[in-house]
């Protein structure tokens, strides 16, 4: 099945929802830096993560350290932002706030 590429007021809306979010420079992809607790929570709320991605067969890229998580939500078969990636947003911030994340 094609994944097909927000349009511009499409990514505008998206982002309006996801106010935490960052359009990244080149417009391809949403990004999020989010804080924990510690090292534990941080792990644990990038595990519930890793479950609902591999469910939906879209995966994050992400970097990790101690309490930190930055995430970037692109869609590489449509070369951009799809609903996918707005999809796994909604479910990262709802897993944020259950993990009390900043």
């Amino acid at each position: 099945m094609a994944v097909t590429r927000l349009t511009q007021p499409e990514c505008e809306a998206l982002l309006a929802e996801l106010p935490a979010w960052r359009l990244r420079e080149d417009g391809l992809a949403i990004e999020r830096t989010l804080r924990f607790a510690d090292f534990n929570t941080a792990f644990g709320f990038m595990t519930r993560v890793a479950i609902e991605a591999e469910k939906s067969d879209h995966h994050p890229e992400w970097f990790n350290v101690y309490n930190r998580v930055e995430i970037t939500l692109t869609t590489h078969d449509a070369d951009g932002l799809s609903a996918r990636d707005g999809k796994l947003a909604r479910f990262i911030e709802t897993a944020a706030a259950a993990a009390s994340a900043g």
